[in-house]
């Protein structure tokens, strides 16, 4: 090895030694701040997790109660934008990686798609506000579950393309070859193969729509009682956290740490349960 090849290589050496240093103190600075507030919330909230937050209702300054229907309201809210944002989603996914692989509208709709997976959620929350609320003239449950919905939208058209795209051709031609149609290729087929990774995007979804606030106060604003009705104002998770931890009552604020620690083992619960769906398909493979 001549001496100019043992200067490379000692180069090569330091400047990999940088990057991996430089790589690994980044990696422990977020590690440091994520572990900083998962203890804080559990050093605030465990202790305030108890039988009366899944049983009694959100109380008045000064008087003992729970997140009761704070937390049915978000389940109702979550599950209906589901029920509409994933239909939606998947069937558009489908279309642009089995059916608009030629044309205009399928470059078009990912752009589209992608502006709305950017966007920010308040900006959603008013939209869903000028379109629906206003023109209702009062809050309701199904524009938060709207406004939900076209959050959990393109984060479901993303993913269920991006799962179509990974199953091979060679499924397509092998089935087409025995006669059958497109349709029956894309359900049989495409579907059964993308069908975990698909579900883990639903997961996703689910888990990023949970813990939205703004959205929801400018669409189903809040509501103090018990109520399962859709079309008036519906309490959340959510917007409870943000009123009691805004407030001076001590009592109140035991309650949004309480909320906070459900809504983030909530989250965390779907994460890890969307991840080992997607290895067990990997591991299927």
């Amino acid at each position: 090895m001549t001496t100019l090849d043992r200067t490379r290589y000692l180069r090569r050496r330091v400047t990999n030694a940088i990057i991996l240093g430089v790589s690994l103190f980044t990696v422990a600075f977020a590690l440091f701040f994520l572990a900083w507030i998962l203890w804080t919330l559990f050093s605030n909230g465990l202790g305030h997790v108890t039988t009366k937050v899944f049983t009694q209702m959100t109380p008045p300054p000064g008087s003992s109660g729970g997140l009761l229907n704070a937390i049915a309201g978000s389940l109702y809210m979550v599950l209906m934008a589901t029920l509409i944002g994933t239909p939606v989603g998947v069937l558009a996914g489908t279309y642009l990686a089995e059916f608009g692989r030629a044309g205009w509208l399928a470059p078009t709709t990912r752009f589209v798609n992608d502006i709305l997976l950017s966007a920010p959620s308040i900006v959603i929350g008013l939209f869903v506000y000028e379109g629906v609320v206003h023109r209702m003239g009062h809050f309701s449950g199904w524009a938060g579950a709207l406004a939900l919905a076209l959050i959990v939208l393109p984060v479901v058209v993303r993913t269920t393309e991006n799962m179509l795209q990974l199953v091979p051709n060679s499924l397509r031609e092998a089935a087409a070859a025995l006669g059958a149609p497109q349709w029956k290729v894309v359900i049989m087929v495409s579907y059964r193969a993308a069908r975990a990774g698909m579900l883990t995007g639903v997961l996703l979804a689910v888990a990023r729509i949970s813990g939205e606030t703004a959205p929801l106060l400018f669409t189903a604003l809040n509501n103090q009682f018990w109520s399962n009705d859709l079309n008036g104002p519906m309490a959340s998770l959510a917007a409870i956290i943000f009123q009691f931890a805004m407030s001076p009552y001590e009592d109140w604020h035991h309650l949004a740490w309480a909320g906070a620690l459900l809504i983030t083992l909530f989250v965390l619960g779907l994460n890890i349960l969307a991840r080992s769906i997607f290895k067990k398909s990997e591991a299927g493979h």
